[in-house]
């Protein structure tokens, strides 16, 4: 099975894609690391950024798909543009998306030792890190 992680930062869908065979976890290191969305506010940018999630999705195989939450109101809370992007991942017709919450992600973290593989960028790791918690939970 091929597990999707996605953080969304600003305009960007950060992903890491783990592949679990036998019960072990092997992260994927993909050309695409990440997917931008350009004007929120215009329709055909906002097909394209659809366009190309649903692409990525369907050339790599993925099974499912994990969004790391962002908070709704607050000091900490996800910017519109987020939002939409969220929904238009929510909508592909390739795989299944579920969204985990950060203190999910956290509490993961804290209770197992993990080893971030070396091709990962640091931009990745919540997006690895939720798909990998998504795995083992």
């Amino acid at each position: 099975m091929k597990v999707c992680g996605i953080d969304l930062k600003a305009s960007n869908a950060i992903l890491a894609v783990l592949e679990e065979n036998d019960g072990e976890s092997v992260f994927m290191s993909l050309e695409t690391k990440k997917i931008a969305l350009g004007d929120d506010d215009n329709q055909k940018e906002m097909v394209q950024f659809f366009d190309n999630i649903s692409g990525f999705l369907k050339v790599n195989m993925i099974d499912k798909v994990v969004i790391k939450k962002r908070a709704k109101k607050g000091n900490f809370s996800g910017g519109a543009n987020t939002f939409k992007m969220e929904s238009a991942i929510q909508l592909n017709n390739v795989c299944d998306v579920s969204l985990i919450t950060s203190q999910k992600v956290s509490k993961f973290e804290k209770t197992n030792d993990i080893e971030m593989p070396k091709e990962l960028k640091k931009y990745q790791e919540g997006a690895y890190l939720s798909a990998l918690c998504s795995l083992e939970t």
